[in-house]
């Protein structure tokens, strides 16, 4: 039985993550030693965010290893639901840091700690670069895959974490204004929220089975009735079984004398060229009469 639905995932993705992940936890791990060595608390709990990311983007690695794999008669489609999945549950994590920033930044507004500005300086730079490199990986793929895109929020927002702490620290070093640290660290949980509840949303719009955001459906069914010898077109749908693969089903009348195949590859021309939908489930019936009960 065949059951390829052609998935675009490349081990250069995988690579790309894992290069990704590598970075984040070598740098976490420097930036505990620091924290410690400096009694920096603000580096401790930014190597504390650097954890979750790293485990964020370590699940995510599982699931594109579990999207490789064949599919089963069991699991028809195979594993590439995981990626979306994995996608749902960084979307949460990422919540979750925002708010927690949010709250650390309303407590250190009531009571701002004095901070060791400059070794706060000098790691938040090393970061920003670690960070920088991480989103130039995979940046090109973010907006087709949901799995990347959500490691690449991850990585945006560490990296505006370390931009914060470095405008935070040059205030501290300069000013010695230590409401700068909790000022900042709340402009990154607002900015970091609207475009989690965005992956939120496409995530689980997906599991879902809605119709892919960036389809019509009205528009399908006005080209699938443009083809010659299609009549009517009922029980339409389209959704998306993973980043990159869009499906449809559709029951459609044609005439009686109709030639089936020439219809039908006309059809899988059509979305493939127009829409990008490759895979097509697509009943053909003959339209004998238009009268209820016929």
């Amino acid at each position: 039985m065949q059951r390829d639905h052609g998935l675009p995932h490349s081990h250069e993705n995988q690579n790309r993550m894992g290069a990704v992940f590598i970075l984040i936890v070598v740098y976490m791990v420097i930036e505990v030693i620091a924290g410690f060595a400096t009694k920096s608390l603000a580096l401790l709990a930014d190597a504390g965010h650097m954890l979750t990311d790293a485990g964020a983007i370590g699940l995510a690695l599982l699931a594109m290893g579990f999207a490789r794999r064949p599919a089963t008669q069991k699991n028809t489609y195979g594993f590439y639901r995981m990626e979306i999945l994995a996608a749902l549950i960084n979307a949460v994590i990422l919540l979750g840091i925002s708010f927690y920033i949010l709250y650390e930044a309303w407590e250190r507004f009531k009571n701002p700690p004095a901070i060791q500005s400059i070794p706060m300086l000098i790691v938040a730079t090393i970061g920003l670069g670690v960070n920088l490199f991480s989103m130039k990986l995979l940046h090109a793929q973010a907006e087709h895959n949901l799995n990347i895109k959500a490691a690449y929020l991850e990585v945006l927002s560490d990296m505006l974490a370390s931009i914060g702490v470095i405008a935070a620290s040059l205030i501290m070093i300069f000013t010695h204004w230590y409401y700068a640290d909790p000022l900042i660290s709340a402009g990154i949980g607002l900015f970091i929220l609207p475009r989690t509840w965005n992956l939120l949303n496409q995530s689980v719009h997906i599991l879902l089975e809605g119709t892919p955001l960036h389809i019509k459906l009205d528009e399908v069914e006005a080209a699938i009735q443009s083809v010659d010898g299609v009549k009517a077109i009922h029980d339409l749908h389209v959704w998306t079984i993973t980043s990159g693969i869009d499906s449809l089903s559709a029951h459609i009348a044609v005439d009686v004398n109709a030639h089936h195949h020439k219809i039908l590859t006309a059809l899988q021309e059509l979305l493939q060229a127009r829409f990008k939908i490759s895979h097509t489930t697509i009943q053909l019936e003959e339209e004998r009469c238009k009268q209820p009960g016929c």
